[in-house]
C-alpha cells in the first residue's frame, strides 16, 4: 500500500466528514474537534502504513500549517462579530486582553518554574503559548454568522470571540520577551522589546489592518465600476485573497500580522454592515478552517498515539490541569467583576479559555528562534496534553453549557442570564 495515496484517501475521508459531522452532532455533548482528536487517536493506532507525526523533526512545516490555519480562522471570527467596536461595548474584550491574558502568562510560568524547574525562558514561553484563547478550536463557544443586527451577539460568544480574534496576534510581544530572555537574559533587550516587539508591530498591526479591510471594503461595496464591486458576485473565496493580503502586507513592514487580519475582517464587515456578502465571505472561510482543524487535529491525535507525552511527568500534566481548572478561571472572574457580564456568564467566559492550534503554532514557531534549555520533546509534550485536555473537557462541556445559558436566557426574556439588555443569537 502506497503511504501518499493511503494519506490522500484518509484526507478526503476527514474532509468528507468535516461537512457531514456538524450537523450530525448538533446540540449533543460532542464537539467536532473532540470526535476528530479521537478519530486521529485510533486511526493513527491501528496497523497501517502511517508515520507518527513528529513536531520536532517536521516542525517549520507544523509551524507553516498551523499558522495557516490561524489567520483563516481570524478573518472568519472578525467577518462574525455584529457588534461595533468601541471602550464601553467591548468593555469584557478589553478585560480579557488587558489582564487575564497577562495574568495566565505569569500565572504558568510560575507553576512551570516551581513544580517544573524550567529556567525563567521556558516557563516564559509556555506561559505565552498557553495563555491565548484559540480561535479555531472554540467554534462552540463563537459567535454565529454574521446578522443585520447591531449588538446581536450575546455577552459570551463575543466576548469569547473577540478574546480569541486578537489575543493569538499580542501573545506575540510575550513570545519574543521568552526568546530575548532565552538568548541574551538580563534585562538589556527590554528597551527595544517594548518599543519595536510591543508598540511598533501591535500599532502596525491594527493599522495596517484598518487600512487594508477599509480599502477592501470600498471595492467589495462601493467601487465606482460595477465590474469591482464584488459584493454583487458570490466569490466566497475572495476572503482568502483578504486574508492573505492583510497577512502578508503587515508581516512585510514587521507588524503582528495575525492582529492585522482580525482587524482587517471587522473593517470589510463595518464598512456594509448587513450585506449579505458578509455571510458568503464568512461561510467560505468556515468551510476552510474546519477542513484544516479536521486534518491538525487527526495529527494530533496521531501524535498522542504515536507515544508525543512519552516526555509528560505528572508535574507537566499538573501545570497544564491548573491553567484550565484554576489559573484561566480564576483570573477570568476575578476581572470581570463589575464588569457588563452577569454572574453566570462571567462563569462561562472564564472557563472557557480553550487551546488549540494557536499554541502549537507558537511553540513551533519560538523552537525554530532558539533553545530554552528544555529538551522540545519535554516543551510539545506539556503543551500538547494541554491542548488535548482542553479539547476534552471543553468539547464535552461547551454544547451543554451553551445551550443552558440560551435556555435561561430565553426563560428571563430580557436578553441574558442576568437580565441585561436583549440581544438576539444568531444560529450556526
Amino acid at each position: 500500500m502506497s503511504t501518499p495515496d493511503l494519506i490522500l484517501a484518509l484526507g478526503g475521508g476527514a474532509a468528507l466528514l468535516a461537512a457531514i459531522l456538524p450537523q450530525v452532532l448538533a446540540r449533543r455533548p460532542l464537539s467536532l474537534p473532540l470526535v476528530y482528536l479521537l478519530g486521529g487517536v485510533v486511526l493513527f493506532a491501528l496497523p497501517i502504513a502511517l508515520p507518527g507525526p513528529d513536531p520536532v523533526a517536521h516542525r517549520t512545516a507544523l509551524e507553516h500549517i498551523t499558522e495557516l490555519c490561524v489567520v483563516v480562522s481570524l478573518m472568519g471570527a472578525g467577518l462574525a462579530i455584529n457588534r461595533r467596536a468601541g471602550v464601553r461595548a467591548w468593555s469584557t474584550t478589553w478585560r480579557l486582553l488587558g489582564l487575564v491574558m497577562p495574568l495566565t502568562v505569569a500565572g504558568v510560568a510560575v507553576a512551570a518554574t516551581l513544580l517544573l524547574g524550567w529556567p525563567a525562558g521556558a516557563a516564559l514561553l509556555l506561559g505565552a503559548v498557553l495563555a491565548p484563547t484559540d480561535p479555531v478550536l472554540a467554534s462552540d463557544v463563537h459567535v454565529g454568522e454574521p446578522v443585520d443586527v447591531e449588538n446581536a451577539d450575546d455577552e459570551v460568544r463575543f466576548a469569547l470571540t473577540s478574546e480569541a480574534g486578537l489575543n493569538d496576534g499580542l501573545a506575540f510581544p510575550i513570545v519574543y520577551a521568552a526568546i530575548a530572555v532565552a538568548v541574551a537574559g538580563g534585562t538589556g533587550w527590554l528597551g527595544e522589546w517594548a518599543l519595536v516587539d510591543v508598540l511598533y508591530r501591535t500599532a502596525a498591526g491594527v493599522a495596517m489592518g484598518l487600512l487594508i479591510g477599509w480599502l477592501l471594503g470600498r471595492l467589495f461595496f462601493r467601487a465606482p465600476a460595477r465590474g469591482l464591486r464584488l459584493s454583487e458576485r458570490s466569490d466566497g473565496f475572495v476572503a482568502l485573497a483578504a486574508t492573505f493580503l492583510s497577512y502578508g502586507v503587515t508581516e512585510l513592514a514587521h507588524g503582528y500580522g495575525f492582529v492585522a487580519v482580525f482587524v482587517t475582517a471587522c473593517a470589510i464587515r463595518r464598512a456594509e454592515h448587513g450585506h449579505g456578502y458578509n455571510s458568503v465571505l464568512h461561510g467560505f472561510v468556515e468551510q476552510i478552517e474546519r477542513l484544516f482543524t479536521a486534518w491538525l487535529l487527526l495529527l494530533l491525535g496521531g501524535f498522542v498515539a504515536a507515544g508525543g507525552l512519552a516526555a509528560l511527568t505528572w508535574r507537566g500534566a499538573a501545570v497544564g490541569v491548573l491553567l484550565l481548572l484554576v489559573i484561566r478561571p480564576l483570573a477570568g472572574w476575578l476581572t470581570q467583576l463589575g464588569g457588563p457580564a452577569g454572574p453566570r456568564e462571567r462563569l462561562v467566559i472564564s472557563f472557557f479559555g480553550i487551546r488549540g492550534i494557536g499554541s502549537l503554532f507558537y511553540l513551533a514557531y519560538a523552537l525554530g528562534q532558539a533553545g530554552f534549555g528544555v529538551p522540545p520533546e519535554e516543551l510539545w509534550a506539556v503543551t500538547g496534553f494541554t491542548v488535548v485536555a482542553s479539547v476534552v473537557l471543553h468539547g464535552i462541556t461547551a454544547t451543554p453549557v451553551m445551550n443552558r445559558i440560551d435556555a435561561l436566557r430565553d426563560r428571563v426574556g430580557r436578553g441574558s442570564p442576568s437580565g441585561e439588555a436583549p440581544t438576539a443569537r444568531p444560529s450556526r
